[in-house]
């Protein structure tokens, strides 16, 4: 019997979670794609497309872990395809973040948008460097980062739509809500 059988009603749940959120995300933002905009683009590559990518990362890893695997390696290299691509992109977001002059981030706009994914992606990586030798352990890893990744979604998804309803539109857009 494979490690990943204990584990499938939880990727099932945060699968679930994951895609249901994408979802939300891209009615949210449609609705707010009616309002009068400031230019938003940089912003949105920086602040807004993460979100999504995050709830994405989770939806693949809880798709990935939940189908039939013989053995561990497959995933392992899954794992560390998605963790080293995610420390990229991070790399990139943060670029972005720094770019964008539509407002000016926070401490914790740089913790859930740079640190906390940078920080589950390394530990993705590190889950599939360690699954040979130590499955268990990796299994708890890979499940840890992917609760990361749905909550520093739902955080940022939440914090960027309270960013829109609430902005003052007449002023600089550096304010936090």
């Amino acid at each position: 019997m494979s490690p990943l059988t204990e584990w499938n009603s939880f990727y099932v749940i945060v699968g679930s979670s994951a895609g249901a959120l994408i979802g939300l995300q891209f009615v949210v933002l449609t609705l707010i794609a009616q309002r009068p905009q400031q230019r938003t683009a940089e912003a949105s590559s920086a602040f807004a497309t993460p979100s999504v990518v995050h709830f994405g990362v989770a939806l693949l890893v809880a798709a990935v872990c939940s189908a039939p695997w013989y053995s561990i390696r497959g995933l392992a290299v899954l794992w560390s395809l998605v963790g080293v691509g995610g420390i990229a992109y991070s790399i990139v977001v943060a670029r972005r973040m720094r770019r964008q002059k539509l407002y000016r981030p926070v401490f914790e706009d740089w913790l859930f948008h740079f640190l906390f994914p940078i920080a589950a992606y390394a530990v993705l990586a590190i889950a599939a460097f360690v699954a040979n030798s130590h499955a268990r352990a990796s299994l708890y890893l890979v499940a840890a980062a992917t609760l990361v990744f749905l909550f520093i979604g739902i955080h940022n998804a939440w914090d960027g739509i309270t960013w829109h309803v609430f902005h003052d539109r007449g002023g600089k857009g550096d304010r936090k809500h």
